[in-house]
This record gives C-alpha cells, sequence and structure tokens, in this order.
C-alpha cells in the first residue's frame, strides 16, 4: 500500500533550537544587522563586501550547528509516509538529520552563483570574497533569495502542495510571501497541522491542528497525532 503524502513547509523556528537565530525575533534585524542593509539587492549594490561579510557569518554559524530533535523527527516520519520538505531555511540541517526530499525556497547557504546569471551556481563551503568571479567573469553571490527578488521554486512547490494527503507547517510566521500562501493551495478536507512556539493568525484556515509548543516538542507531538493518520 502507497504510503501517504507528507508535505512540511518550515522556516526558521525550526532551525533556532540548533542555534541559528532569526531575524523575526528581534523586530528585523538578523545577528545586529537590518535585513535591508545585507538581504537585499539594493544592498549588494550598495556594499557587497558587507552582504558577503554577513552571510559567511551564516555559513560558518551552519557548519557549527547540530539537527535538532524536530529536524530528525521529521526525517523519521519518512518511516511510515511519503514526506516532502518544502523549506524556507537556507540552511542544511534537514538533509543532515535524514529527510530525502527537500526543496530550498530560498536557495542554500553552501551555494553561490554568478551575480549576472542566475543559472551558473557553484557549491562553496568557505567563505565567498570580493574578487571571486563565476565562470562568466561576473561577481558571486550567495545563491539565495533575497527580499524584494522573486522565488523561482514556488512553481515547484506548488504541485507538491496540491498533491498532499497531510500537510504540516513548522517554526513559519507565515507572513513571508510567497511561501506564507502555500497553505491556501491545500486541497479542501486535508488534514493540516500548524507547530509554532506562538502560533500565528490561523483562523481563516479551516481542518486545522494548532500545536503551541517550540518546534522539537512540538513535532513530537506531531508524530502522535499522526500515527492514526498512517
Amino acid at each position: 500500500m502507497a504510503k501517504k503524502k507528507l508535505v512540511v513547509l518550515t522556516g526558521a523556528g525550526i532551525s533556532a533550537e540548533s542555534g541559528l537565530k532569526t531575524f523575526r525575533d528581534s523586530d528585523g534585524l538578523w545577528e545586529g544587522y537590518d535585513v535591508t542593509e545585507v538581504a537585499t539587492p539594493r544592498a549588494w549594490r550598495k556594499d557587497p563586501k558587507l552582504v558577503l561579510d554577513f552571510y559567511n557569518m551564516r555559513r560558518r554559524d551552519v557548519l557549527k550547528a547540530e539537527p535538532n530533535a524536530a529536524h530528525t523527527g521529521l526525517a523519521a516520519l519518512e518511516e511510515d509516509f511519503d514526506v516532502h520538505i518544502i523549506t524556507q531555511n537556507i540552511d542544511d540541517l534537514h538533509e543532515r538529520a535524514g529527510s530525502t526530499h527537500v526543496l530550498h525556497l530560498h536557495g542554500s547557504i553552501f551555494q553561490m552563483r554568478s551575480e549576472k546569471n542566475e543559472m551558473l551556481v557553484y557549491e562553496i563551503r568557505e567563505d565567498i570574497l570580493l574578487g571571486h568571479r563565476a565562470g562568466d567573469g561576473a561577481q558571486l553571490r550567495p545563491h539565495i533569495v533575497w527580499f524584494e527578488e522573486p522565488v523561482p521554486m514556488i512553481e515547484a512547490a506548488v504541485p507538491l502542495v496540491r498533491s498532499a494527503d497531510i500537510f504540516v507547517i513548522v517554526g513559519t510566521s507565515l507572513v513571508v510571501y510567497p511561501a506564507a500562501g502555500l497553505v491556501d493551495l491545500v486541497l479542501p478536507g486535508v488534514p493540516k497541522f500548524i507547530v509554532d512556539k506562538k502560533i500565528p493568525y490561523t483562523s481563516a484556515i479551516g481542518n486545522l491542528v494548532a500545536i503551541e509548543e517550540p518546534a522539537s516538542a512540538g513535532v513530537k507531538e506531531l508524530q502522535s497525532r499522526l500515527a492514526g493518520l498512517k
């Protein structure tokens, strides 16, 4: 018998317990930086070195971080479900925890690309510096979707969401679009669960179970609730 398709949308809240800071917890600041100064095309044009320095620090943070119980709990669900994770996070903690189907909506901290050609993408574990060039001669930048940029991977996420037998949200405030709009694409009648330490406004979402807990505790409760839906 085929496993039910479980589609999970994750946000910064799931990685916070691994020590990775989120700007949503600090009035638009991220590790003391205003996001408009480090995470927009305007910031890149104004001060590319500052942007590179910021993401180089983020890359080092991710390399030091370890998956937490929420990451491993979602990976363990693959025993009973066909699990597909759509993450807004740029870290690789889902993969390191053992999840095998992970779609990164906003790119990866471990990839870089030409600032002129987004198809020229390279793996990176070290720092990106000014003067590092892509194959087309252009400066390399993080392969990350910044604020004010389109989100091309949303096109792959939409059919996944619409094919879900069960839909789960973990650790996202549901305010960053277009990711936040994915929940509206879930087919009628499909069970939905949201796990977050502070549940956002969701009364307009039908057929929803809210688990107001930090990610690790919430995913543990989610596992229990899903046991009857295999």
